[in-house]
């Protein structure tokens, strides 16, 4: 009986295949069915040869309560944006700058608009599936990708033992619109659009209902040491070999020139494709140059997404409102007649500041374009005069806040007007809180935006700090909050005394810190009372802090009002240091060096060097120059870094040497 289900299981992962992934069925949909019911009855008769990855799993039906948060291997980087073939040759020169005369070739793949996601590989088996999230963690949802019938829970072929792969959950058109009408002959509000659905489904509580939508998974990139791969092209060829679905719409290009050739090709001919695209993502096609190109703190510098030209359409701004955000800085917002744009209803658009009013001399009641940034944020392109009523007045810009009546200011080389009244603006405290309580910050369970409005509003919460001194009884009187959900959020304001300190650091609100630049202080001061004292003239001298952040940060220490909260948020038992295994790791025996690393390692990943010269106080440089100490050089470097490292007299180091050093 052991054979039988697994002779069963066998021929239906190949005709899963060949339909899901090849687009050539050697079954019909009948014969299929009554394969997959006998094995389902084999399955329940035989309970003991239970096997996670047999074919009978994809009709889901396993309920997900809450979805677990995990950390990515390996971030998940967005993409830098480039919209015109002088983008992508400054892009080349960058790259050359870096990689010196080496000879570079570009892998071409279509920017499929979907949900990303992150797919683990054991034994050639799917263990684990997660979303991007906010790139470093996301959320588990393996049980609902399962469902899946692309995503291979077997592999076939000679796949490594142990890697990630990621792609695009995405929705064809065709299903997309089978499932609307379904809903509009059922009496229900049809969906927007393929994108977002997908994305939605992927959080959809019963996977069985997962298993009802017609989702695909386009995979584009493996993750993970050691899996005998030399190139993109080869990665995508070879991930094909493995059972995935590869899209066959890829090119190897030599120049820009052919890379242009792709891209214009393809923004005219996207439209005959089954899925949705908003663009071409480039990508050097060498791994071991992507490796030497490394990342910066958002983006990969080996790769570039050229975003097809936004769909633009025209409507009217009805009224100019003004937004107060938690700094202080005032945005002004185009509140629009509602219109379709590239699949969503767009009723409000960005107009950045006061100089975008005037240069484009918007004024209320005007028809303007509009179209999406990135296919993403809609912004105002300009205005159609020939529309203008008789009866229109220039846009005069606010002078006042609009939620405390502070006037504004406009300090020099500020894009921005700003509100002043820091500590008593309404907006700009929930605000400050708001983000507070944010994901990437304190990620505190159980609260989001409207439940800070309404604890401020209520008296019980005046700054973060005060977060930890609600009770249960405070809490559950509040509208739409019940005895669990109040115990929920006072067990996530507990939790968060758990948060790394350059977390907290990010969650205090200093204008001009953000994720990275905290964790530089962080790692520079190693406790909030070191970098409560410091001088600007000593947070200039750390690496990527400039004057704009240092004085920042010394303005916000120098308040009482943060000192008191601080000293409070330490009495709830916040982590204000660096923990004792991050001291461990960390010394300052290269501080002020400069390193370049180069090449392939033995003992570790270039990564794992480059994390280890930045835990002793070292710079990781990205090319030589006159200022690089030292060249730490492995097999296989690019012979221009070592020509001009020996040019500039920059002395060249192995791995074991620099090893030897810490």
């Amino acid at each position: 009986m052991k054979e039988q289900i697994e002779t069963l299981r066998n021929e239906l992962r190949q005709h899963n295949y060949n339909y899901y992934v090849m687009d050539k069925p050697t079954i019909s949909d009948y014969d299929f069915d009554m394969k997959l019911k006998e094995l389902q009855k084999l399955e329940e008769q035989f309970p003991e040869y239970h096997d996670p990855t047999s074919p009978t799993l994809r009709v889901g039906g396993t309920v997900t309560k809450n979805f677990n948060t995990v950390v990515h291997n390996q971030r998940m980087y967005s993409l830098d944006n480039s919209y015109s073939k002088d983008d992508l040759e400054d892009w080349e020169k960058r790259i050359q700058r870096i990689l010196g005369d080496a000879k570079v070739e570009f892998t071409c793949e279509l920017k499929y608009d979907g949900a990303s996601i992150n797919l683990t590989y054991e034994e050639g088996r799917l263990i684990r599936a997660v979303t991007r999230g906010d790139g470093t963690q996301g959320d588990e949802v393996t049980t609902n990708i399962k469902t899946i019938n692309s995503v291979p829970l077997q592999l076939k072929g000679d796949y490594p033992p142990k890697f990630d792969i990621r792609g695009e959950i995405v929705l064809p058109f065709e299903g997309f619109a089978k499932m609307n009408a379904q809903r509009i002959e059922n009496g229900e509000e049809p969906y927007m659009n393929p994108r977002n659905t997908a994305s939605g489904s992927l959080k959809l509580q019963d996977s069985a209902l997962v298993a009802q939508r017609p989702l695909d998974c386009l995979l584009y990139g493996i993750v993970g040491r050691d899996i005998g791969i030399e190139s993109q092209w080869q990665m995508l060829q070879k991930a094909r070999d493995w059972g995935f679905k590869v899209p066959s719409v890829a090119k190897l290009c030599k120049t820009t020139d052919e890379v242009m050739a792709f891209v214009e090709h393809w923004d005219v001919h996207r439209h005959d494709l089954p899925y949705e695209t908003d663009g071409v993502v480039i990508k050097v096609n060498n791994l071991q140059q992507q490796e030497e190109l490394g990342h910066t703190s958002k983006s990969p510098r080996w790769a570039m997404a050229y975003k097809f030209k936004a769909e633009q359409v025209s409507t009217v701004l009805n009224e100019i409102t003004y937004q107060v955000g938690r700094t202080g800085a005032i945005t002004p917002v185009a509140n629009l007649e509602p219109v379709l744009l590239a699949g969503t209803t767009v009723k409000r658009a960005s107009l950045h500041n006061a100089d975008q009013i005037a240069k484009f001399d918007i004024r209320e009641g005007d028809t303007v374009y509009v179209e999406k940034g990135g296919e993403i944020i809609p912004k105002i392109m300009g205005v159609d005069f020939s529309k203008r009523p008789a009866s229109s007045e220039p846009t005069r810009y606010i002078e006042q806040c609009p939620e405390c009546h502070t006037s504004l200011i406009r300090s020099e080389g500020d894009a921005k007007h700003y509100c002043t009244n820091y500590y008593g603006c309404p907006t700009q405290i929930t605000g400050r809180i708001q983000h507070y309580i944010s994901r990437k910050a304190m990620d505190i369970e159980g609260m989001g935006s409207e439940t800070v409005t309404l604890l401020f509003k209520e008296g019980l919460i005046t700054n973060y700090a005060d977060l930890y001194r609600l009770t249960k009884e405070q809490v559950m009187p509040l509208e739409r909050m019940a005895e669990k959900s109040a115990e929920n959020l006072i067990e996530g304001v507990a939790e968060s005394t758990k948060i790394p300190f350059e977390r907290v650091l990010f969650a205090l609100g200093i204008r001009f810190v953000g994720e990275t630049v905290a964790k530089k202080l962080a790692k520079a001061y190693k406790n909030i009372d070191a970098l409560m004292n410091a001088s600007e003239e000593e947070l200039i001298s750390v690496d990527e802090i400039g004057e704009r952040i240092a004085q920042s940060v010394v303005e916000f220490f120098r308040n009482d009002t943060n000192r008191i909260i601080i000293e409070r948020l330490k009495a709830y038992g916040l982590q204000f240091s660096l923990s004792e295994e991050q001291l461990e790791n960390q010394t300052d025996i290269i501080k002020g060096m400069t390193i370049v690393v180069s090449g392939v390692f033995e003992t570790m990943s270039r990564d794992e060097l480059k994390k280890l010269i930045e835990n002793n106080g070292g710079k990781v440089g990205s090319s030589i120059s006159s200022k690089t100490t030292y060249l730490v050089a492995g097999d296989k470097m690019g012979p221009s870094k070592r020509t001009k490292a020996e040019k500039l007299g920059v002395p060249i180091i192995s791995e074991q040497d620099f090893l030897s050093m810490l």
